[in-house]
């Protein structure tokens, strides 16, 4: 029997069945979750001190460098050691960042450049837990129940970004200060490194000795592969267009309690609110045939995107706001599966980590390179221009790609 005729016949929660696989995903959303109410409080406690739109796009810039600079040796490492280590010394590192945030705030008003460094170690640790984490996936479930390994994973990321954002806004609105936000995203961090601990699986890593040359092959590998695969190059780089122009998530305190005065709560809200519609749209698609024309659904979520995101720059009103972000989130949820599943099935297994980082870097690039943009246009246009002319460049980049990569037009899924 084929895979994909084994895929159409798996039950819509078949992912769960395989105990490591569970452990995965709960740790996962435990961090997700936890990231998301970091970037709520964080951004509020940056721009509460600066009440400078630059500033919140140095938040981005800091996570971002990393994830540049590591990417190739973070891929290399992903497809050579075991995934399951990597990603637990990750989490551990970005544990002790927490409880740096933690002393860092209980001193007071200090240079900024500490809170930066602390996030540039950070940053570190996620570029190496991203591709471990993505690749380790297929490790965790027999193959006929990849999809909807991919497909629920994508759900508990978006549960993540809805309960996270919303969680962090509470409770920066219930004690009025980060530091209990802080606090509670380091015990939800040491939850998700227990939760890493007890998964049994190991990662085959490549056998033999590495010299200089080999290494230098392989850590250009991932490029080189994404390079002649038009079809992977296309997505990624359609997705890290599309978001660094569109995204206006650095922008959202500004929003919150300047544009829509809705204060940390409604800040909360705002994070929240993509994810809802992510949510509901990811649980749809497991529960739906797979898609006939996946490489033109995606050109018209992206396009879509780009509508919605010269809306919520337009609105004034807290409802219209949240209802342009819940459905920017369900059709980007859609290119997210689109693209999860073509990247990890059209890789080989043994390129699966250095192909993940290269798309890692991509996706790094169109959110936290995606902030420092839009703080930086906002300190230049101001915020509401800079989020229009945000979304008509994603119009523009969907028009663009969908001449220069015609793979994507024609592609119809796995």
């Amino acid at each position: 029997m084929s895979l994909e005729k084994m895929t159409s016949n798996v039950h819509p929660r078949s992912a769960f069945q395989h105990r490591d696989f569970r452990f995965y995903v709960s740790a996962r959303f435990l961090a997700l979750c936890a990231h998301q109410m970091l970037a709520v409080a964080l951004g509020q406690y940056v721009y509460k001190l600066t009440h400078n739109p630059l500033h919140l796009g140095y938040i981005g810039l800091a996570l971002f460098f990393p994830k540049f600079g590591f990417t190739l040796i973070a891929g290399h490492t992903a497809d050579h050691f075991d995934r399951r280590l990597i990603i637990l010394i990750c989490r551990i590192v970005q544990w002790m960042c927490m409880m740096g945030l933690i002393v860092f705030s209980l001193t007071g008003f200090q240079p900024f450049w500490i809170l930066y460094a602390l996030l540039l170690l950070m940053g570190t640790a996620n570029a190496f837990d991203g591709p471990a984490s993505q690749s380790i996936v297929p490790d965790l479930v027999p193959p006929e129940h990849f999809h909807n390994a991919v497909t629920w994973g994508s759900s508990i990321m978006q549960a993540a970004f809805i309960a996270g954002p919303a969680l962090g806004g509470w409770l920066y609105a219930l004690f009025g200060k980060a530091i209990f936000v802080f606090v509670a995203v380091a015990f939800i961090r040491f939850a998700s490194i227990v939760l890493i601990a007890k998964i049994k699986t190991r990662s085959l890593s490549s056998q033999g000795e590495i010299t200089a040359h080999l290494l230098s092959k392989s850590l250009f590998a991932g490029l080189h592969y994404v390079w002649k695969t038009k079809i992977i190059l296309g997505t990624i780089s359609l997705d890290l267009f599309a978001v660094l122009l569109g995204g206006a998530v650095a922008l959202m305190p500004i929003f919150a309690n300047d544009i829509l005065h809705v204060g940390p709560a409604g800040l909360g809200m705002l994070r929240a609110a993509p994810s809802v519609g992510a949510a509901v749209m990811a649980i749809s698609i497991a529960y739906l045939p797979p898609m006939k024309r996946s490489g033109l659904v995606l050109l018209w979520c992206v396009g879509i995107f780009g509508v919605m995101t010269i809306i919520f720059g337009l609105s004034k009103n807290i409802m219209i706001s949240l209802v342009a972000l819940i459905l920017m989130g369900g059709v980007d949820m859609v290119s997210v599966v689109i693209r999860g599943v073509l990247v990890q099935t059209q890789t080989p297994p043994a390129m699966r980590g250095r192909v993940s980082a290269v798309n890692l870097v991509f996706i790094g690039a169109s959110n936290e390179l995606g902030e420092f943009e839009s703080g930086l246009t906002a300190a230049w246009f101001g915020v509401i221009p800079s989020v229009i002319l945000g979304g008509l460049g994603t119009l523009a980049v969907v028009g663009l790609w969908a001449w220069k990569f015609p793979e994507i037009r024609t592609y119809k899924g796995t």
